[in-house]
């Protein structure tokens, strides 16, 4: 028994949950979440909860149980409060501002790496080595937050570039004489 599909998801009050055939949307104040279903799972929205069922007992209704009861989960929280990441800049002279619609990254490089901004993402920058991505996809949060981890990611000697603001860099000793 899936020890995470079990439990229904509660529905806070300003989010709606339509189940229509295959699919399940998701409406609230930070927008609209759809996902689709597959054939081994069984959803329903009951008295402000919605409950995830499998059709049968073979292993991949089981998997896509769990699976798919954390999934519409945070489809419920991501329209109604939205899912951030935090990102740091280390190293001197490297820092980050949001201008217009793209993100302006000065990383060590001969020139300034501009990151287009989505309509659905929110990129903030409080100050000029800290960045904070918002929006309402979990998914599409992290990958975002992951491309522009790239562009620099953190180097073990120093600890210079891109990291995430929970992530700890194992750092290596330098050469010695």
């Amino acid at each position: 028994m899936s020890r995470v599909g079990k439990y229904p998801i509660e529905i806070p009050s300003g989010v709606t949950i339509e189940v229509a055939g295959d699919a399940v949307k998701a409406k609230g104040k930070l927008g609209e979440l759809t996902m689709a279903l597959t054939n081994e799972v069984e959803v329903s929205v009951n008295d402000n909860q919605v409950s995830v069922a499998p059709k049968s007992t073979t292993k991949r209704s089981r998997q896509m149980w769990g699976t798919t009861r954390s999934r519409i989960n945070s489809m419920v929280q991501g329209v109604s409060e939205g899912f951030t990441v935090e990102l740091e800049i280390n190293g001197v002279g490297y820092r980050a501002a949001v201008e217009g619609k793209a993100l302006a990254l000065s990383l060590g490089f001969s020139h300034p790496v501009n990151y287009p901004i989505p309509d659905d993402i929110t990129i903030k920058c409080e100050r000029p080595t800290a960045i904070s991505v918002h929006g309402a996809d979990k998914q599409r949060v992290g990958q975002i937050a992951a491309e522009i981890r790239a562009y620099r990611p953190p180097e073990p000697f120093k600890g210079k570039g891109v990291k995430y603001a929970n992530e700890t860099i194992l750092r290596k000793e330098g050469k010695k004489k």
